[in-house]
């Protein structure tokens, strides 16, 4: 059975999607078929990380929106990212896909202006997970809470919330993870970003679980060698020893549901 996985902040800027990308990523390397759809349609980017040319994306999830196109024609097989380093391994099967928004100001405009049948939104997800046989389907998702964002987090079977140390983001969440038990999600996994190396990741661990009663899945530290690299890769697989990208593959065994143990900095504990 499918498994849809949404990744949400309340804030932007906090790293969603290179999250989703490096999660997405993780997941197909070990032989699974993955789709990431990019709903951050207002603000869209996800194709810069894995090398997609906005001029040679022929759709995108705007198109099909507006009834120009079947899903899964926006759907481009950016599978080749992984693959050298799945080869190594001896792994098989894998494959991932991604349906990018348009970053052309004309239809970010017109989605701005008219909005969108978020219907079809939910449509096009079943029509994903059917036409391309997926095992997950990762949502990247728009920051704060809007109607794509309830139906985004109703359909999920895992709800990734990424927050950064900050009184702001804290606050922001809080109104998140309120909606989300609501909308009963069936798990729900706080991710902690950007962490500064001087804190003690079991206090903030701490300090998260208790301000929302919810899981840590991990605590990212704030990496100098994530900055450098400023979008324009996948993270683990530039840095597969990497602490973070050490952290990401044990995130990534809770949202399959392999582990319960909570990572923090790269310790299991």
């Amino acid at each position: 059975m499918s498994k849809i996985v949404s990744i949400h902040s309340f804030r932007g800027g906090t790293g969603k999607s290179n999250l989703t990308a490096n999660l997405a990523v993780t997941i197909a390397s070990q032989g699974q078929r993955v789709g990431i759809v990019d709903t951050d349609i207002q603000s869209p980017g996800i194709h810069v990380i894995f090398g997609l040319d906005e001029e040679k994306m022929e759709h995108s999830l705007n198109d099909y929106l507006w009834g120009k196109c079947n899903i899964e024609d926006a759907a481009y097989d950016v599978s080749q990212v992984f693959k050298a380093q799945q080869q190594k391994r001896a792994a098989a099967g894998g494959k991932l896909y991604l349906i990018p928004s348009s970053l052309r100001a004309g239809e970010i405009a017109r989605v701005l202006r008219e909005g969108y049948d978020v219907g079809k939104l939910n449509e096009g997800f079943q029509e994903l997970i059917h036409c391309l046989n997926l095992d997950y389907l990762l949502i990247d998702t728009h920051p704060g809470l809007n109607e794509e964002t309830l139906l985004s987090i109703a359909i999920s079977q895992v709800l990734v919330i990424i927050l950064r140390p900050d009184r702001q983001d804290f606050q922001g969440t809080a109104v998140t993870v309120d909606v989300a038990r609501k909308l009963q999600v069936p798990k729900m996994l706080m991710v902690v970003n950007k962490a500064l190396s001087a804190f003690d990741f079991e206090a903030l661990r701490q300090q998260v679980e208790t301000t929302y009663n919810a899981s840590v899945a991990g605590i990212l530290p704030l990496s100098e060698e994530i900055v450098q690299l400023g979008s324009s890769d996948v993270f683990c697989l530039r840095y597969p020893e990497h602490i973070v990208s050490q952290t990401l593959k044990e995130i990534v065994e809770q949202v399959m549901g392999k582990s319960e143990q909570v990572i923090i900095g790269g310790v299991r504990v």
